[in-house]
């Protein structure tokens, strides 16, 4: 029972994902993130050795579309799962296993794709792209939280969410935000509150990273 998506900002050139879960620890498991790259989603009966498989594929030169044929192809397992990916230049792919238990959807858009499974509406991944694609002017955290709530507006799982994350990645190699929910109530909103008290410090923080000297104490 998760719904997730994967972005990248044309503006900037980041890449990221928001996922959320029944279960505990969805940051841990369901997306893998690379700066430069792109991003893959891997769900339902989770593997989560398939997201850095996944990786690999896009730095090779794969399409989203190769990389998921390939992660399909050589995953006995691959009835399974449900994939996701997408590559440097924004284009997007899915894959549904036979065996994902339904309802099950993706949602493609410019620069984005929205997967679930276990939904209480086929229209939760339509609702999460949307929602997307329509501010390309915010940050592409906002808008990758934007889509997640938009799929829990829109009916979410087929019960109740545990846990949530919210994942980017910018030109270096350590993640700009990286942000999860375990064993919350409600870990959407929590997940809206920490990102609303982080995303002034995201700067700071990038500071001190490359210019210790010049960074402020927060």
């Amino acid at each position: 029972m998760t719904f997730s998506l994967i972005g990248r900002c044309a503006r900037t050139g980041q890449f990221g994902a928001a996922a959320t879960t029944s279960s505990l620890a969805v940051g841990a498991r369901v997306q893998a993130v690379a700066p430069k790259v792109g991003a893959v989603l891997t769900q339902h009966r989770t593997d989560p050795r398939l997201g850095p498989r996944g990786l690999a594929l896009l730095r090779s030169g794969c399409t989203a579309e190769e990389t998921v044929a390939a992660l399909v192809a050589s995953t006995p397992d691959h009835k399974w799962r449900q994939l996701a990916a997408i590559d440097a230049a924004g284009r997007t792919a899915h894959f549904h296993g036979a065996r994902v238990k339904p309802e099950s959807g993706a949602a493609h858009a410019r620069d984005v794709v929205a997967i679930g499974n276990i939904l209480s509406s086929d229209k939760v991944p339509q609702a999460m792209a949307e929602a997307f694609v329509a501010h390309p002017d915010l940050p592409l955290a906002e808008r990758l939280l934007r889509g997640l709530e938009a799929g829990e507006a829109a009916g979410g799982e087929h019960g109740d969410v545990r846990s949530a994350s919210l994942l980017v990645f910018g030109d270096h190699d350590f993640a700009l935000v990286d942000l999860r929910v375990d064993g919350d109530a409600a870990p959407i909103p929590r997940l809206r509150s920490l990102w609303n008290e982080y995303a002034p410090l995201v700067e700071a923080y990038v500071v001190r990273v490359l210019n210790p000297d010049a960074a402020i104490v927060l």
